[in-house]
């Protein structure tokens, strides 16, 4: 099994929350976070004065899903999130050891 992150810009979460529904991922856990890559923020101003916006607001997608669903779910996450932009986002793909739901006891794939 395999953890994803995906940290993409917020208003594509609805597209891409429908996009892996279609594949069959339906569970996941979403965080509003805020961060900066390469872009480094921007500059607004306000009231008449300029000032630096560092850290910019993200969304976080976390999926536990079966190796065989992977390769499918990082291409269904990536043409949908992408603008053509800076700061469309990244993905981080990371070994699951073990997963127990807690209300059953089940583990590993049955967990899922």
């Amino acid at each position: 099994m395999k953890k994803v992150e995906a940290i993409i810009k917020p208003f594509k979460l609805d597209d891409v929350r429908e996009a892996l529904a279609e594949i069959g991922i339906t569970g996941m856990t979403v965080s509003e976070v805020k961060g900066f890559g390469r872009q480094k923020g921007h500059t607004e101003l306000y009231r008449g004065a300029e000032y630096m916006v560092d850290f910019l607001p993200k969304v976080k997608i976390e999926l536990v899903i079966q190796d065989e669903l992977l390769e499918q779910a990082l291409e269904v996450i990536v043409d949908t999130a992408r603008t053509g932009k800076i700061g469309d986002g990244k993905i981080f793909v990371t070994e699951v050891e073990r997963v127990i739901r807690i209300r059953t006891g089940e583990e590993n794939e049955e967990a899922v």
